[in-house]
């Protein structure tokens, strides 16, 4: 087959849509097929070619790896229209587009709702009424979900949101895959190179730095933690918009946290799964999660979870099993992790149920039922396609501005 995957922004910008698009093209490409990638930005020729990226241009939003456009290239329209079936990762922008160039050619359409779009309104638009932004959701995503052939979501929590949005579709729950084999194998990086002791306790956070992802939260409970243990250090990996990122350092500056609130960083992907095998607990204050990759991988890498319950969270980590959740109050959740950095006992037990739990969220088995998905729906399109007036309408939509 051939697969479009559609996506608003695209590696370099990292998050955990690229990264899950990026490694579900990569086994969906080694069973067989051929798949592309498009998006907006800027390109570049040789790479791009080479991976199947199709990028059109876009107006970049200020340094978030985020480009505005209501259109593809004449040349990326036409290739997507050759396409078996197309997989939308973003509804507004990729699936405008997908519904106005793939939709009158009966291109199969399949989206996948990763985002809480309600709680990341909340975050980066707060003088927007909540009543308001969750209106304007429930006025979009029906009938958008409607005009797709499968709806899909990485959790059954996710289910849920969509459902009190109103979308009364049939919905999937597929979680995302996760290439497990590389975390599962990984060796730890030398802590010593760090400046780290065997005794002391690491946490780690991964991901974004980003409004979202509740890390001042994150961090008040940590200074908390540490200044009852002293051994304790703190791992942020990742990086954020620069202006923000600025903001959280110092925030560690006045929580007088510097010299144990550690900033790693962008870290390769590839070299990811050593520095969580060098820590001791996976930590993130997130509540606005559908999924949360970071936590499949540091289960994965052997770590257990200190997290919130919340959609997302508690479809992947079970409390009291492959680690603790508390309730997004900064008390509680500051006093299981205390609790979890004082019992080295606890943590290896937790840390082997999770990394047993992981193995469900393989990408081997999560391409082989998106691809069951996918050669229906191609199946099921044929007939439409081969009508003559589809036939009419594709000329004229490839040759149309």
């Amino acid at each position: 087959m051939r697969i479009g995957l559609m996506i608003d922004s695209y590696k370099p910008y990292i998050s955990g849509v690229t990264n899950q698009v990026e490694l579900s093209k990569k086994y969906l490409e080694l069973a067989g097929h051929e798949v592309y990638v498009f998006t907006f930005g800027d390109h570049n020729q040789k790479a791009d070619a080479k991976a199947r990226v199709i990028r059109s241009a876009g107006l970049p939003l200020a340094d978030t790896g985020f480009y505005l456009s209501w259109r593809y290239s004449r040349k990326a329209k036409q290739l997507l229209q050759t396409m078996d079936l197309v997989h939308v990762h973003h509804p507004f922008l990729s699936g405008r587009l997908a519904l106005r160039y793939c939709r009158p050619l009966q291109i199969p359409i399949v989206f996948t709702y990763h985002s809480r779009y309600d709680l990341m309104a909340r975050a980066y638009l707060p003088l927007m009424p909540e009543e308001m932004g969750l209106s304007m959701l429930q006025a979009y995503m029906p009938p958008f979900c409607e005009a797709v052939e499968l709806v899909t979501t990485p959790t059954r929590g996710m289910v849920q949101v969509l459902r009190d949005l109103k979308v009364e579709v049939p919905i999937e729950a597929i979680p995302n895959g996760i290439d497990l084999k590389q975390f599962q194998s990984a060796r730890p990086l030398a802590r010593a190179d760090f400046g780290f002791t065997a005794e002391d306790v690491l946490l780690v956070y991964t991901g974004r730095i980003a409004l979202e992802k509740n890390i001042p939260f994150l961090l008040q409970s940590f200074a908390g933690v540490a200044q009852a243990l002293p051994h304790t250090h703190l791992l942020i990996i990742g990086s954020g918009i620069q202006s923000y990122e600025e903001e959280i350092k110092q925030m560690a500056a006045d929580l007088q946290m510097s010299a144990r609130i550690h900033f790693i960083g962008k870290v390769e992907y590839e070299k990811l799964p050593a520095y969580l095998a060098m820590c001791d607990i996976f930590v993130t204050a997130s509540i606005a999660e559908t999924f949360g990759m970071t936590n499949v991988e540091a289960m994965g890498a052997g770590l257990p979870v200190m997290g919130i319950h919340s959609v997302g969270i508690d479809d992947i980590v079970e409390s009291e099993v492959t680690g603790l959740l508390a309730t997004h109050d900064l008390a509680a959740f500051t006093a299981k992790l205390t609790r979890l950095c004082l019992d080295l006992s606890l943590r290896r037990q937790f840390g082997m149920a999770a990394r047993q739990a992981s193995s469900r969220y393989a990408i081997q088995n999560v391409t082989e039922t998106l691809l069951g998905h996918y050669r229906q729906l191609a199946h099921e399109a044929q007939p439409r396609k081969s009508s003559w007036r589809t036939r009419l309408r594709g000329l004229i939509e490839r040759f149309s501005l």
